[in-house]
């Protein structure tokens, strides 16, 4: 039953939209920012250790990539679910929804456990057969999946205090859980203060700490600070409605978000037909790129409940100014990357101790696929879009046109045709389809949904 009673109107249904938006999402991008330094300053060490090291972790890169698809993907699922409900005033449902993606969490953490413990040197092992890199890649994997508990928990906890606008707090979280990384990478790496010198393994030991730091704060935060919701653990159980509301948002997100896994693989396949420091280029631009994206994700992220809060509030005016307005700013963040990448890329190699080698395949590739980032920036703010509204399964489309379709075959094409420096135009190529696309389904998605709201505000004065 729809209940009345509860908190009182959210702000995301009344505060002017521009104020709103920068409020909930500077926090955000900010503590993104901080995710993408220290993502970087690991990586910034590792090099260091030799190429062979930095190819490891940059091999590693796409299970770790897939874990933040499970748990971010799910999160989506999670967040509109629960902005909607809010949005609704049913503050059951919102309950639920919270409960319900903490318990989801712990079991997406359990079966990336299981392969940490008996796939890590598998995977390694199909990609290629340098003993190092094999060695020191499932060094590094295996703690990464083996204690995954702190990724899902905490990004889980993040998005229960997004979907209620409390992004502030998400700042504090992802902020300190990063520092902490950054700070316990060298010691752990060298073996600085006595501790011993634990290598590519150190790296991922700095990893999991920061994240379970973050993962006991965030769940702090939702249990004392976030009085939107109500998570109840006594006497909790599985609520298979909730759960399926859930995924039928989430999961085409999951798999969009997993489909950059396949491809990232996929690109790492082709570059090991040219060299192991192929492989480290393609690391350090998907480590440098972080800075450029990760702030338009922690956009993103305060762009989905305000839309879907508005969606369910019948509010269409609210959600076009945020749709406008959040494109905007995702564009001006792209443009900044895209003049970095082009005048200072050699300077942008050197922070991880490139070879003239690897800044003779650096260079060009960073000015190369950073044409796409301005394209990026449109698909990613309508993909924002659909998952709000519940068609998350558009963003699957266009991201499994982009990276499988397109990008992966064209990549391997150009690799055998043209040269290892050819790969990177596939980037930008890809990004034309996708944003064709995107175009296409916010075109329909706009008609489906949001223009109906403009004609009938109030759904009981609605003809059936």
């Amino acid at each position: 039953m729809l209940r009345t009673d509860g908190p009182e109107e959210n702000k995301m249904g009344i505060m002017p939209v521009k104020r709103l938006l920068i409020t909930m999402s500077l926090p955000m991008i900010l503590s993104m920012l901080v995710q993408a330094m220290y993502n970087v300053v690991d990586s910034i060490y590792v090099s260091r250790l030799g190429e062979n090291a930095l190819a490891a972790v940059s091999l590693a890169f796409p299970v770790q990539n897939l874990m933040i698809a499970v748990a971010s993907g799910t999160g989506v699922g999670i967040n509109a679910l629960l902005s909607r409900s809010l949005g609704e005033k049913n503050y059951d449902n919102a309950n639920k929804a919270a409960s319900n993606g903490l318990f989801l969490a712990v079991l997406s953490s359990l079966a990336f456990c299981i392969f940490g413990l008996f796939f890590s040197r598998l995977y390694f092992s199909s990609q290629t057969s340098d003993p190092q890199i094999i060695s020191y890649g499932s060094d590094y994997l295996f703690i990464c999946c083996v204690f995954s508990m702190g990724i899902f928990l905490g990004i889980t906890g993040e998005r229960l205090l997004q979907s209620t606008g409390r992004t502030f707090y998400n700042m504090i979280t992802q902020g300190l859980g990063a520092i902490i990384n950054i700070v316990l990478d060298p010691i752990l790496i060298f073996g600085l203060l006595g501790f011993p010198r634990m290598g590519v393994a150190g790296a991922a030991a700095a990893t999991v700490i920061g994240q379970f730091i973050g993962m006991f704060l965030s769940v702090f935060f939702n249990f004392t600070r976030n009085t939107d919701i109500r998570i109840r653990i006594k006497g909790f159980h599985p609520h298979a409605e909730t759960i399926r509301n859930i995924y039928r948002v989430g999961i085409p997100s999951l798999i969009m978000m997993s489909i950059g896994s396949v491809m990232t693989y996929g690109i790492n396949k082709i570059l090991l037909l040219f060299s192991a420091t192929a492989v480290s280029v393609f690391g350090v631009y998907f480590k440098l790129q972080s800075f450029i994206f990760m702030p338009v994700f922690g956009l993103n992220n305060g762009v989905v409940p305000i839309i879907a809060y508005n969606y369910g509030a019948r509010k269409p005016e609210r959600i076009i100014q945020t749709v406008r307005f959040g494109t905007c700013i995702a564009e001006c963040i792209m443009l900044a990357g895209v003049l970095l990448f082009q005048f200072i890329p050699d300077r942008l190699l050197a922070f991880f101790n490139a070879s003239e080698h690897m800044l003779s395949l650096g260079i060009p590739a960073l000015r190369i696929i950073s044409i796409s980032f301005l394209f990026a920036g449109i698909c990613i703010s309508l993909g924002s879009v659909f998952q709000a509204l519940g068609n998350g399964v558009y963003s699957l489309i266009v991201s499994a046109c982009r990276q499988l379709v397109t990008l992966l075959p064209l990549a391997y094409l150009l690799a055998v045709s043209f040269g290892v420096n050819a790969v990177w135009w596939a980037f930008p190529l890809a990004e034309i389809v996708s944003i064709t696309l995107s175009t296409v389904l916010f075109i329909r998605i706009y008609r489906k949904k949001i223009r109906p709201l403009y004609e009938c505000p109030k759904p009981e004065r609605c003809p059936e």
